[in-house]
């Protein structure tokens, strides 16, 4: 530093007696910083790009670092050289950014933070260097000025949208496609048990939705004692029937409220303990039914026969007329009177029944039920979760019917049963480790049948003893008869899953125009974000499904099935994934992630599983569509899908290894295979925690139904509640999160949306996907909402219990929103 010192000229910073002053000293320590930084940049992206450049990768990160030592000696020496080479560098990342981020403005933050940072704090520090130019540096100076805003201003937001669609859309008079539609209550999960999530209400419009303020909010009380390291994950979605809102929290409790104000009417605690939770204590919601003569809608009884009977209070002439049922993470189901919250005595074994029973040894948290079970003409199907990847020998995914009204066990679907559908005698189980369904399905009361979105075996990525109708069945929607239990057809997504590709969507009920006529059809999300339109009495296909060559190999490449369909309709999917995709905040730990993407095997969708080496999973098993479902806009003819982007980092490891070199991640045991398997969701960084891939990680899609076609697409979710070690960054920008949870539309044209992890609520107007209103949540939104009318006034209600998969904050406030009283329609 004494050259610095020792310069005739003072700088014109220095004050007082020059030297000594703060000024001086400041710049002294600056200039001391640059030496030193450029150097360890340098250093650090000379070895990790000389080792990406051994594995193949780019060699940009190698001649960076080459040039920031550079940097670092000029300093040193106090060459001017140095701030020409700063300027040069911030140059070659900005022509570097534009040709590998395709126009994406997020993905430009790593390649050109660096840079731009030292070549500003260079022409800061010009003065102390010799026959510096002022014109070079001013005019870098500019340069950077006017290039950082260049960047900001031209570069697009990932956003998307067909014009001519958007025009062709709201043109349109009358409705392209039919589906059960209700104007006041939500009687199911889905809305109805067609689960289009769509309510013809239209009081909250476009125009008005601004003047949205909150109606009133409850909170469960039910907390983990500590919400930092809890598995809470509230999914609830509420309904709604006649004069009540019931729901279920993480632990099952079940609470009615009045509709007008949250407050509590009554509440079933069904003493649930934490030792049952499995992955996440979750429930995601109950069922509602009602005694009656004959069935009608939804399997709801002939009272929904018509719109009146659902504002009509209940007759409860007879022991839980109306009745909620309700899923326990021990195994349970609960039935309690829907007026008084009492047990149902007449149901089951004093109004519960034990869904363990037939499942030989169960281990806590290894059978439990957080979805709503389905009820059609009658028949509770019952589905339930069997913990992932712990134990090949699992306990059965067998999916049974009950009677709605004495709780008594009418069918059970063992698949590798072929021949009974009744339950396994006194000394026998149902059969061990099949495929379970976890979700929720849905059905058609005039057909008679339940549609069952199947998961896979235990041990998802292993498949070497698999039986024939394990193979058959896994990761299918499956038809199941609602009086008899047996399997009318099924439509599988994957062969041979080993990429845990589970089936978490609802299938949507609509009737599909078609040139023969209308078809009665479900429109069927996946994970790994194809979607079919299947007519629903035979499960065929109405478009085609191309079986295409699919990469080998892997463990197992003689059970690796040469093909797998892919949908011609739609996909989320997003194309391969390539190394200029990964991401970080800096250079840096950009260059991390890119090592770690060459350093897995990766040829493309339905990679085969690894153990040598990790293997890239993209989309990983959060990917496309998931237990949030899709939106049906009758209306409009609008498909609105939230989906995630992201790849999953996985390796097989040897029982006899060390998980070592696996990039991080939860181990599964997988007991009984020969492998574990270690999953990295979202492939994130450990250090920083941030996830590899660049920006966006989740969006919104507007989809014509009619032929499959984009109509727009949006990012979904901003950085504010996001940023490097879990440190909210604060900003706004709409850079596309992780989101779990769907929407519900409604008839003025609006899209209501939680799912993302900046804990909002947001309205889309879903003409053209802009963002006309947004809320803050006390928690994460990762749950479905729901609307419903009650005494003249529309309101929107939003489970903001934040999940612990998703790092929201935990909350146990249930929110509704609606207009002032006094705001004109």
């Amino acid at each position: 530093m004494s050259k610095i010192a020792n310069k005739a000229a003072r700088p014109v910073w220095e004050i007082g007696d020059g030297k000594n002053s703060i000024g001086a000293v400041i710049m002294s320590l600056l200039y001391g910083l640059m030496i030193i930084l450029s150097a360890v940049v340098g250093s650090i992206l000379i070895i990790g790009g000389g080792y990406l450049a051994t594995l193949g990768g780019s060699w940009v990160y190698l001649l960076f670092g080459l040039g920031f030592l550079a940097v670092s000696i000029s300093f040193y020496k106090q060459r001017s050289v140095g701030v020409i080479l700063l300027l040069v560098i911030a140059l070659a990342s900005l022509i570097w950014g534009f040709l590998e981020a395709d126009g994406n403005r997020f993905a430009m933050i790593p390649r050109v933070g660096i840079p731009f940072g030292f070549a500003a704090v260079g022409l800061i520090l010009w003065p102390l260097l010799k026959d510096i130019s002022g014109k070079v540096t001013a005019l870098g100076a500019t340069v950077l000025v006017v290039v950082a805003a260049a960047c900001t201003m031209i570069l697009p937001d990932n956003t998307m949208e067909d014009e001519s669609l958007i025009a062709e859309v709201d043109a349109r008079t009358s409705s392209p496609v039919v589906a059960d539609i209700l104007d006041r209550d939500w009687i199911a999960y889905g809305g109805t048990r067609g689960s289009v999530r769509y309510s013809s209400l239209n009081a909250i419009t476009p125009g008005n939705v601004k003047d949205l303020e909150i109606a009133w909010t409850f909170n469960t009380g039910d907390m983990p004692d500590d919400p930092s390291k809890s598995k809470y994950g509230s999914e609830v979605t509420p309904i709604k029937v006649g004069n009540s809102v019931y729901l279920c929290t993480p632990l099952n409790i079940i609470i009615s409220l009045d509709p007008a104000t949250g407050e509590e009417k009554w509440r079933y605690d069904p003493k649930v303990s934490p030792k049952s939770i499995p992955y996440t204590a979750a429930c995601r919601g109950v069922s509602y039914y009602k005694k009656s003569e004959a069935p009608g809608p939804d399997g709801m009884g002939a009272d929904f026969l018509e719109d009146e009977a659902l504002a009509t209070p209940i007759d409860m002439s007879t022991d839980c007329a109306a009745r909620i049922i309700g899923p326990t993470l021990d195994g349970r189901i609960i039935a309690v009177d829907a007026e008084t919250g009492k047990l149902c005595s007449g149901f089951g074994t004093n109004g519960q029944i034990d869904m363990k029973t037939g499942m030989g040894e169960v281990d806590d948290g290894m059978v439990a039920s957080s979805s709503p079970h389905t009820i059609i003409n009658g028949v509770i199907v019952t589905n339930h979760q069997v913990k992932d990847n712990l134990d090949l020998d699992a306990p059965s995914g067998v999916i049974r019917g009950y009677s709605a009204e004495t709780g008594a066990l009418l069918w059970a679907w063992d698949m590798n049963a072929r021949d009974t559908r009744s339950a396994p005698g006194d000394t026998g189980e149902y059969s061990r480790g099949t495929p379970n369904s976890w979700t929720i399905s849905s059905g058609d009361p005039e057909l008679g049948l339940v549609y069952v979105p199947m998961g896979n075996s235990a041990g998802d990525y292993v498949s070497y003893d698999r039986s024939d109708e394990e193979l058959k069945y896994a990761t299918s929607l499956v038809a199941l008869d609602v009086r008899t239990g047996e399997p009318r057809w099924h439509f599988q997504t994957v062969k041979n899953d080993v990429w845990d590709y589970d089936l978490g969507s609802q299938a949507s009920v609509v009737d599909f125009p078609a040139a023969s006529g209308t078809v009665p059809a479900l429109i069927l999300p996946s994970k790994q974000g194809d979607m079919y339109v299947l007519d629903r009495r035979t499960g065929k296909s109405l478009f085609e499904v191309e079986n295409r060559d699919v990469p080998q190999g892997g463990v197992e490449p003689w059970l690796r099935t040469k093909t797998q369909p892919f949908s011609s309709y739609h996909t989320l999917a997003k194309g391969e994934l390539k190394p200029r995709d990964m991401w970080g905040m800096t250079l840096i730990d950009q260059l991390y992630c890119r090592i770690k993407y060459h350093q897995a095997v990766y040829e493309g969708i339905y990679t085969p599983p690894t153990a040598q080496t990790p293997w890239i999973q993209y989309p990983g098993y959060n990917g496309g569509s998931d237990w949030g479902g899709i939106a049906v806009d009758p209306k409009r003819g609008l498909i609105i899908a939230n989906y995630n982007d992201m790849p999953n980092y996985n390796q097989l490891i040897s029982k006899d290894n060390e998980i070592s070199g696996s990039g991080g991640g939860e181990m599964g045991p997988m007991e009984g295979a020969t492998f574990g398997i270690n999953v990295n969701a979202g492939m994130r960084n450990s250090a920083t925690r941030l996830l590899c891939k660049e920006p966006p990680y989740g969006g919104i899609r507007a989809i014509d139904m009619l032929t499959g076609k984009t109509v727009w697409d949006r990012p979904l979710g901003t950085a504010r509640a996001n940023g490097p070690w879990g440190i909210p960054s604060k900003m706004p920008f709409n850079i596309g999160t992780p989101n779990n949870g769907g929407s519900v539309l409604t008839g003025s044209g609006l899209a209501f949306i939680g799912a993302a992890t900046d804990d909002l609520i947001r309205a889309i107007d879903v003409s053209k996907g802009e963002t006309v209103w947004k809320s803050v949540l006390p928690g994460g939104g990762q749950a479905g909402p729901m609307t419903y009318e009650h005494d003249g006034r529309q309101y929107v209600v939003i489970s903001a219990g934040g999940h612990h998969f998703m790092m929201t904050p935990i909350s146990d406030t249930i929110v509704a929103y609606a207009l002032p009283e006094d705001t004109e329609n």
